[in-house]
């Protein structure tokens, strides 16, 4: 087991390059079970969370073969309609082939999904969408069972606007017969990427952006190529890094529109954030103000941003209030800051943070993806050396992170355990 090992106290100033988006890939690789043929898929990160998905796919029937950022799947020999549990505990993406196979194979065994220990995450909404589809559900033994003779279209209201629940959706209704109507659907960049692929294999969707969207099933889909969107969470992160330490960080290859909660909330805390073609550049001031967050569903203030905004607020001056509106185990990561000397009370969903003049350096263990990134910024800023643990759940959404930091100027190095 690995470990990072961070000396703080120096400003990072460079560019960055910004990989391509996790939460865009892993659905977008899922909706090639939906036809024969190779479907092409570029940008795509090198992450533990991609190479379980490949072995999904391919313990389903699929080929699948990578070449650097690009990776080909074939699904013309999808002959197993189960997800094992060995493969769905390691990521809770995995839940996303439970649409795609019902809509290919009329019959799907998905395993109840896993994941970072962020909250309980019910799959019920997707369980309720498939349903008015048309879908036989049962949970037995941990598994999801659902099969169907024929899906068809309906409309489904969701109670919340979850995200791989409108994805999962989305994919089962697009060969269902007649029309399917999907309200109060999620509105994420990544449900955009997947809209927009799954169009391009001729697909018949429109509102995905919105909160409603309207698809018109169709009886075939065909391959088709498609380049994967930046990852908008990872560019958040280094922007807050350039905040934090009192930097001048670069970061290129991302999508300024899927960020204006982050820029907002950073201008607000005294960054400097001038915005480009594709890139944005960050400075960090002299003194870090003090703003309170609220996290909601996109185009709020990102959840997968709260901790490394946390991070943030622990050395601004004044009291900031932080709300979690969307995970109710996401302040799991207080205590581990608190080991570094950060001031953070929780109560419920909200977590107020005053301002210390410094953290310190100190031994600290991560607990999923964005804690992970929380720490390794916390020990950025820190006097003298933290060490962070387990950090198998940041390379889950993180590629070569403390590379790229040693690029911009940390003192940071990986270390087995």
């Amino acid at each position: 087991m690995d470990k990072i090992i961070v000396e703080g106290g120096r400003p990072l100033r460079g560019r960055v390059e910004i990989n391509g988006a996790k939460n865009a890939a892993l659905p977008i690789l899922a909706s090639a079970l939906l036809t024969d043929g190779w479907n092409t898929y570029h940008n795509v990160p090198g992450l533990k969370d991609i190479e379980s998905i490949k072995d999904l796919l391919a313990q389903l029937g699929a080929a699948v073969e990578s070449n650097g950022r690009s990776v080909r799947v074939n699904a013309a020999g999808l002959c197993c309609p189960e997800a094992s549990y060995e493969l769905v505990r390691k990521m809770r993406a995995s839940v996303l082939v439970l649409g795609p196979l019902l809509a290919r194979l009329k019959k799907a065994r998905v395993s109840l999904p896993g994941g970072c220990a962020i909250g309980a995450r019910p799959i019920n909404l997707h369980l309720k969408g498939l349903a008015l589809l048309g879908a036989d559900i049962k949970l037995e033994h941990g598994y999801v069972e659902a099969s169907a003779g024929v899906l068809k279209g309906n409309e489904i209201d969701l109670d919340v606007p979850t995200v791989t629940g409108t994805e999962n959706l989305l994919m089962a209704a697009v060969m269902a017969e007649g029309r399917t109507v999907l309200r109060n659907a999620a509105r994420e960049p990544e449900i955009v990427a997947l809209a927009e692929t799954l169009k391009a294999m001729g697909a018949d969707i429109q509102g995905a952006g919105t909160a409603v969207i309207t698809i018109e099933g169709v009886p075939k889909l065909h391959p088709a190529e498609t380049r994967i969107i930046p990852d908008r969470i990872e560019a958040g992160t280094f922007m807050v890094a350039a905040a934090l330490t009192g930097g001048d960080i670069e970061v290129v290859n991302c999508d300024p529109e899927h960020l204006g909660a982050v820029f907002h909330k950073l201008r607000q805390a005294g960054a400097q954030v001038r915005v480009g073609d594709g890139a944005v550049r960050v400075l960090g001031p002299e003194t870090l103000h003090s703003v309170d967050i609220k996290t909601t569903p996109y185009p709020g203030f990102p959840t997968d941003m709260q901790a490394q905004f946390m991070v943030l607020m622990s050395v601004a001056g004044g009291l900031s209030v932080i709300s979690e509106t969307i995970f109710e185990n996401r302040f799991i990561h207080v205590s581990e800051l608190r080991r570094l000397g950060a001031d953070v009370m929780v109560s419920g969903n909200t977590a107020m943070v005053r301002g210390v003049s410094h953290l310190s350096g100190a031994p600290v263990m991560a607990t999923d993806l964005r804690a992970s990134a929380s720490l390794v910024l916390a020990g950025l800023v820190a006097r003298g050396v933290t060490e962070v643990r387990r950090v198998y759940h940041l390379d889950r959404g993180y590629e070569a992170i403390e590379k790229k930091f040693a690029q911009l100027g940390a003192v940071i190095r990986r270390e087995k355990e």
